[in-house]
């Protein structure tokens, strides 16, 4: 099978994200200090190693406090180790050759690490693309521990302006994520059609993953969990639901207000005994991701390769550029380098305009790079393109802070390493075959078939124990996106045999027929109590 390599829709704009600035504002706060202080000191040279640790802020702004947490130490943990590797590298050999090769296989275990973990946006890149700098940054062992030091500093920063705004508003993540589950059900019960219902069933599963994060179950916890009950019965039984309601109770969610309350108590039940179930390990996701690992690493070392060969001071920005590229499938990794090259022409003609502006003097530089940070992190979410307008020349200026860069020449090499890097990395990802993904569909289909056969039986039994009957339906609606998904991603890779479409289709449906009759029966069984 061959996808489709598509053109129209790649540059489209979409919507902002409800939190748009909370990421904007957060890796401002993070790196500014840190930078004014050193240029107080008069030591911008050393931005690079704060930079690294500030630049934790982006990640987990989706995630409840308590699991947040966990995140942005793990993140942190992640920057510095990339870091480490690379300033060590640098220090121990000067062979570009060597060098790149290290950053490729860095590349690939950060790619791998960051899906497998499903840490979210930005993901691997800004980890790739510190780690990847470090490496061409001159370096003595004795100066690791130092700029390392001040690595984990800046990140220690980054996490208390992550964790800050659990102050203000302690159920914020869950709050929006509910909310986001139920303006999703009310939009397909509104227009129904399979795009909307895949997106609310996503959304719904989202905010059971979100809550089932949170930590301790509070009151205002367990009343959001009542909502999302609602959510996933209006879309097992549309017909007796008012979207009208579904919305206001989103808009109640705004805010530390009172949560709406609902009834469905019996309903948590499921919730109770999902709660108890052992979590799946992250590092069962290893094994499927391995022809991404593979991809990444041999586009990410190519590409630099391919810069060294034409000479590019800085091979590194080719092998990001590569990094940056790979997603589930081909198709999607295709619109990201698009994506990419159209950013990054574009940021290249901003650098040109702003750079004057930022050779007025150090406290210029540093102000236009935390103007360009915001701009980046608010523009991102409409679509990659327009946030790399920003990423592009903030980049550019960031090699100012070890001294004045030629900006002609700068220009050139960035856009050749653009150009390059997005070629090298599409190809490697066309010649790196993906052919688990047809297992993986198989292996969907049989969880789908799996969940619906139980959630049937216990239908059939007179008296299914307590809360059997939620927990299952919520196993067969989550096993009903996974399949979703795990379809999409495959019918966009190349090469493989054709997916079974119809065995899909109907059991999608036979899926979602269950689902509706778990509702009946439980309106049933409330209506003879």
């Amino acid at each position: 099978m061959n996808a489709r390599l598509p053109l129209t829709g790649v540059l489209r704009l979409g919507k902002p994200s409800d939190i748009w600035f909370k990421p904007a504002l957060s890796v401002v706060v993070a790196v500014a200090p840190p930078n004014l202080t050193l240029l107080a000191l008069g030591r911008l040279d050393l931005a690079m190693y704060t930079m690294a640790g500030s630049l934790c802020a982006l990640y987990a702004h989706n995630r409840p406090y308590a699991a947040r947490a966990r995140a942005l130490a793990l993140v942190m943990l992640g920057m510095v180790a990339g870091l480490g590797t690379g300033l060590v590298a640098a220090s121990l050999t000067g062979s570009a050759v060597v060098l790149v090769t290290v950053g490729a296989l860095v590349a690939a275990v950060q790619k791998t690490l960051c899906d497998a973990t499903r840490i979210g946006a930005p993901g691997h890149v800004v980890l790739t693309f510190i780690s990847s700098a470090s490496l061409f940054a001159p370096q003595t062992l004795s100066q690791v521990p130092g700029h390392l030091a001040l690595a984990l500093a800046a990140g220690a920063w980054a996490w208390l302006v992550g964790m800050a705004p659990g102050l203000l508003r302690p159920h914020g993540p869950e709050r929006r994520a509910t909310a986001h589950a139920l303006n999703a059900t009310a939009t397909h019960l509104e227009s129904p059609s399979a795009n909307s219902g895949r997106t609310a069933h996503a959304a719904v599963q989202a905010a059971w993953h979100t809550l089932l994060a949170a930590g301790t179950r509070s009151g205002t916890r367990r009343a959001l969990e009542r909502l999302v009950v609602r959510a996933e019965v209006a879309l097992a039984a549309p017909v007796d639901t008012d979207p009208s309601r579904l919305r206001a109770w989103a808009r109640a969610l705004r805010g530390n207000g009172p949560v709406p309350t609902t009834s469905y108590d019996d309903e948590l039940l499921g919730v109770d005994i999902e709660r108890a179930l052992p979590v799946r390990p992250w590092w069962r996701a290893l094994g499927p991701l391995a022809p991404i690992a593979v991809r990444t690493a041999l586009g990410c070392a190519l590409a630099g390769y391919a810069s060294l060969a034409l000479g590019v001071g800085r091979p590194y920005w080719a092998l990001v550029t590569a990094a940056s590229l790979y997603q589930v499938n081909v198709t999607l990794t295709w619109s990201r380098g698009v994506q990419r090259v159209v950013g990054n022409l574009l940021g290249v003609l901003v650098f040109a305009a702003v750079v004057p502006l930022a050779h007025l003097g150090p406290a210029a530089l540093v102000l236009c790079c935390l103007a360009l940070n915001f701009g980046a992190e608010a523009l991102i979410g409409r679509n990659y393109w327009l946030g790399s307008i920003c990423v592009t020349p903030m980049a550019l200026l960031i090699t100012a802070f070890a001294g004045h860069q030629e900006p002609g020449r700068l220009i050139t090499e960035r856009v050749a390493d653009t150009l390059v890097g997005a070629l090298v990395g599409f190809v490697a990802a066309v010649a790196v075959t993906n052919r688990r993904a047809g297992d993986r569909v198989e292996q969907a289909l049989a969880a789908v078939e799996r969940a619906q056969e139980r959630t049937e039986q216990l239908l059939a039994e007179p008296h299914p124990e307590p809360g059997a009957p939620d927990r299952a339906r919520r196993a067969l609606a989550a096993a009903l996106v996974d399949l979703r998904a795990t379809v999409e991603a495959a019918s966009g890779e190349w090469w493989q045999r054709d997916l079974p479409q119809e065995r899909v289709v109907r059991t999608e449906r036979t899926g979602h027929r269950t689902l509706a009759a778990t509702v009946r029966h439980h309106r049933a069984e409330g209506a003879r109590a």
